[in-house]
C-alpha cells in the first residue's frame, strides 16, 4: 500500500511539473521561455530531414546510384498502408490520438510499469514528443545542441513537452503521425518509413503485411536489440508481438488476427541500398565512373551551395530526383567494346566518350576499369618507383576526366586547332605548303640539332609533297601543320583551343600557354599539351554542331523535393565558330576516314579508313598518337553522335601503348558508331562556301 501510495505521489509531482511549465521553467535560458518555445515550436513544425537523392538514367528508370548520408525518402501518410500506422500508434502512444501533445495516463503508466520491472519497460515520450526530440536534433547547428535536445534532465524533458503541446497546436495529428513516421530510425541506416519498408521487405510502405508493420513498429524503441536481421530472431519476435497484443488492447486488431500472426517468422527480404557510385552491398555498378562523373559535375555547380563541400552535402541530403543523360544501351555498348578490344597488356587503360552534338549530353563513359574501392587485388603499380597497388582493374580515379587531376597528351588530334585558327583566320581548304620530310620553322627550340630552331619531322617519307589542309589532315602531315601554325600563329592556336574548352592541367602547359609565351609554342600543334578525354571529345562534339560550343553536361533533369524541375541541367551553349569554318574543318576531317570521297582533294590515303568502313554512313574525325606511342586516340563524329576513344597508362604515363595497340581506339571508335546508329537516318554533313574551299589563296 506504501509503494502505491508513494508511486501516485511522485507521478503527481511529474504531472504537475507538466501542467505548471512557467514555474518549472523558471531556471531555464531565454531560448526556453515562452516567447522563444513559440519561435522554436515553428522551427520544428517547418523541418525538413535529410533526404536520398534518386539519380537515374535518361529513361527515367534505370536507377544509376543513390546519394545518401541517411537513407530516407518521404512519403505522405496516405502512401503508408494503415496497418503500419496502427501498429507505430499502437507501439509508441496508443493515446496518440487522445491527448494534446503530452499524455498524463502514460507517464503514470509508464513510471509504475518502469518502477516495478526495476528497467524500461515503456516510455513516458509519446509520438509528438518524440517528433519534437528529433527535429531539434536534425535542426542542431552545434554538438551540444545535439546534446541539449537528447540528455536525461527535467529541463529538457520539460521542454520537449512544451513544444509538443505548441506543436498539436500548428499541425493536425496526421501531420505529425505523418512527419514521425518520415523522421524515425528503424536501424541499418533505414530512416523513416519508406526506407524501413525498403531494408527489410524490399517493398513500399503502402505494401506492408500485418506482420511486417508489426516488426517495423517494434524496431524504433531499440533498432539494435530488436534487430530481425542478426541470426537470432528471439528478442524481435517477442517484441513484435508485444506490438501485436497492443494492437488488440487499442482495438486495432482482433485476438483472433494477431494469433495468426503470432505464430509466423519474421520474414525479411533484405535491400542493401547503393550509395555514391557503389552497387548494393558494396558490388561495382557498371554506371560507376558516369556517376562519379557526374557527382564531380554537380560539385562544381553554383546552383547547388556556395563550396563544393556544401554541394554534395546538398546532393546527399536534398532529395532530389535527378535524370541523367546517360543511355543505359550505348552505356553498355561503349563497356562492352571498351573490354572487348585486343591490347597487348591489361594495365593500359582504354575509355571511350559518347556525347550528342549541339547539347554537349554525356551519353555513356566507357572504361576497361571497375569503379570500386576495392583495390586489394590489383597488381603492381606500373611506375617501377612506386611500391604499392596500381589501378587495375579497380580503380575511382576519373580516368575518363572531370576531375582537377590532368590529362594525357593528345598527339596529332591537337592538329584541329591549327586548321580551325587558320580558317577562322582567312585560310581556305586548299592552302597549299610544300611539305618536305622535315622542315626549319621560326620557332626556337631548347636543342641546337636543327640550329636552335624547331624542326618537326613526318612520320613517313611517304607524306612528303604539296599539301593542303584536306591532305594534310587527311595524311596528318606534321611538316604541313608545322609550316601553317609558323603562318597563322601559334598563339591563335593556343587560343583556339581555349575556345573549344581546353585547359592548363600542368605546370609546364600552362607556362607555355600564358600570354607572354603561346606565340612562340610551335609544338602545340602536334600535342605536347595534356588533355582529358571528356575534354578531347567535346572539342569534335563542337564541330559536329557546326561550331555550337554547348559544355559537357551529365543531367537531362534535376527536380528538388517539391516537384519543381530545376533550369541548372539545361544545356549551356553558344555560337562559338562561324558554320562555315566548322563545316569546313569537318571537310578535311573527312579526309581522315573517307578517302575515296569526290569533291575534295584528300590525297592518296587517310589514317583512319577503318573507321569510315565501320561505321558505313559519312564521318569524320582525327586520330592521333605521342612520341614512341604513349597514347593513341582516335575522335570521330556524326552529325548524330561524337565519340572519343584513347589508349593510355594512366599509372605511368612514361609507358609505351605500342605500335599494335594504336589503332585499337579507331576500331573502337568504328564499331561503337555502326552498332550505335544502326537503323538510324543517314544524315550528310554540310559542305563549306566555295569561298572558304577555293579563293585561290597560296
Amino acid at each position: 500500500m506504501y509503494a502505491l501510495l508513494r508511486t501516485s505521489v511522485l507521478a503527481g509531482l511529474a504531472i504537475a511539473a507538466l501542467l505548471f511549465p512557467l514555474a518549472a521553467m523558471a531556471g531555464l535560458s531565454a531560448k526556453a521561455g515562452f516567447n522563444a518555445i513559440d519561435t522554436l515550436s515553428v522551427e520544428v513544425t517547418e523541418t525538413d530531414p535529410p533526404l536520398t537523392s534518386y539519380v537515374y538514367a535518361s529513361d527515367g528508370e534505370t536507377l544509376i546510384s543513390l546519394f545518401y548520408d541517411e537513407f530516407r525518402r518521404h512519403v505522405s501518410l496516405d502512401e503508408v498502408a494503415p496497418v503500419m500506422q496502427q501498429a507505430m500508434v499502437a507501439a509508441e502512444d496508443s493515446r496518440f490520438y487522445q491527448h494534446n501533445g503530452v499524455d498524463y495516463r502514460g507517464i503514470v503508466r509508464a513510471f509504475v510499469a518502469n518502477n516495478s520491472s526495476g528497467g524500461v519497460e515503456q516510455g513516458a515520450s509519446t509520438i509528438t514528443m518524440q517528433y519534437v526530440r528529433g527535429a531539434l536534433q536534425l535542426n542542431a547547428e552545434s554538438i551540444d545542441e545535439v546534446i541539449a535536445a537528447t540528455e536525461q534532465t527535467a529541463t529538457r524533458k520539460l521542454t520537449e513537452a512544451r513544444l509538443a503541446m505548441a506543436v498539436e497546436e500548428q499541425l493536425t495529428k496526421d501531420e505529425i503521425l505523418e512527419r514521425y513516421l518520415n523522421q524515425a530510425y528503424f536501424g541499418h541506416n533505414a530512416y523513416g518509413i519508406f526506407a524501413a519498408a525498403q531494408v527489410y521487405f524490399s517493398k513500399h510502405p503502402s505494401e506492408l503485411s500485418l506482420q511486417e508493420a508489426a516488426t517495423l513498429a517494434g524496431l524504433v524503441q531499440a533498432p539494435s536489440a530488436y534487430d530481425p536481421i542478426v541470426s537470432d530472431q528471439t528478442d524481435a519476435l517477442a517484441r513484435r508481438n508485444w506490438v501485436l497484443d497492443r494492437m488488440v488492447d487499442i482495438d486495432y486488431l482482433s485476438r483472433g488476427d494477431a494469433s495468426e500472426v503470432r505464430g509466423l517468422p519474421i520474414e525479411l527480404h533484405v535491400s542493401d541500398p547503393p550509395n555514391s557510385c557503389i552497387g548494393v552491398e558494396g558490388t561495382p555498378s557498371e554506371y560507376g565512373f558516369f556517376c562519379d562523373y557526374f557527382r564531380r559535375w554537380w560539385r562544381e555547380q553554383d546552383a547547388f551551395g556556395a563550396t563544393p563541400a556544401d554541394r554534395e552535402r546538398e546532393l546527399r541530403q536534398g532529395g532530389y530526383t535527378i535524370i541523367t543523360t546517360l543511355d543505359p544501351e550505348l552505356q553498355k555498348l561503349a563497356n562492352d567494346t571498351v573490354n572487348d578490344a585486343k591490347s597487348e597488356e591489361s594495365k593500359y587503360a582504354h575509355g571511350a566518350v559518347l556525347m550528342e552534338p549541339g547539347t554537349g549530353r554525356v551519353k555513356a563513359l566507357g572504361l576497361n576499369r571497375t569503379f570500386s574501392y576495392d583495390q586489394s587485388h590489383n597488381g603492381p603499380h606500373s611506375n617501377p618507383s612506386f611500391d604499392r597497388k596500381g589501378n587495375y582493374p579497380n580503380t575511382v580515379n576519373p580516368v575518363l576526366g572531370g576531375g582537377a587531376e590532368g590529362g594525357y597528351q593528345a598527339g596529332s588530334t591537337f592538329k584541329i586547332f591549327t586548321l580551325l585558327a587558320a580558317l577562322d583566320a582567312g585560310y581556305p581548304l586548299d592552302y597549299n605548303i610544300y611539305s618536305p620530310n622535315q622542315v626549319r620553322t621560326s620557332f626556337v627550340s631548347a636543342t641546337t640539332a636543327c640550329g636552335g630552331n624547331w624542326c618537326p619531322k613526318n612520320s613517313s617519307a611517304a607524306m612528303a609533297g604539296n599539301r593542303d589542309m584536306w591532305s594534310g589532315f587527311g595524311m596528318s602531315v606534321n611538316t604541313y601543320f608545322a609550316q601553317l601554325i609558323d603562318r597563322v600563329g601559334a598563339d591563335k592556336a593556343v587560343e583556339m583551343a581555349e575556345r573549344m574548352g581546353l585547359e592548363w592541367r600542368s605546370e609546364g602547359d600552362a607556362y607555355y600557354a600564358s600570354e607572354e609565351r603561346r606565340s612562340g609554342w610551335g609544338p602545340f600543334v602536334l600535342g605536347v599539351s595534356d588533355v582529358q578525354p571528356i575534354e578531347m571529345t567535346n572539342v569534335f562534339n563542337t564541330l559536329a554542331a557546326e561550331g555550337e560550343y554547348c559544355e559537357p553536361i551529365p543531367a537531362l533533369r534535376i527536380i528538388d523535393p517539391q516537384g519543381q524541375e530545376l533550369d541548372a541541367a539545361a544545356p549551356r551553349c553558344h555560337q562559338e565558330l562561324d558554320k562555315d569554318v566548322a563545316r569546313a574543318a569537318t571537310d578535311a576531317g573527312r579526309c581522315v576516314t573517307e578517302t575515296a570521297r569526290k569533291g575534295a582533294q584528300c590525297g592518296s590515303w587517310g589514317t583512319s579508313p577503318v573507321v569510315g568502313k565501320l561505321a558505313g554512313r559519312p564521318v569524320a574525325g582525327k586520330s592521333g598518337t605521342t612520341d614512341n606511342n604513349r597514347t593513341s586516340w582516335f575522335l570521330g563524329y556524326t552529325p548524330q553522335l561524337t565519340i572519343g576513344a584513347f589508349m593510355a597508362d594512366p599509372d605511368y604515363i612514361f609507358n609505351e601503348v605500342g605500335t599494335a595497340n594504336t589503332t585499337v581506339s579507331k576500331a573502337t571508335v568504328g564499331a561503337i558508331f555502326k552498332e550505335a546508329l544502326e537503323g538510324e537516318e543517314v544524315i550528310d554533313f554540310k559542305a563549306p562556301s566555295r569561298e572558304i574551299q577555293y579563293d585561290g589563296k597560296d
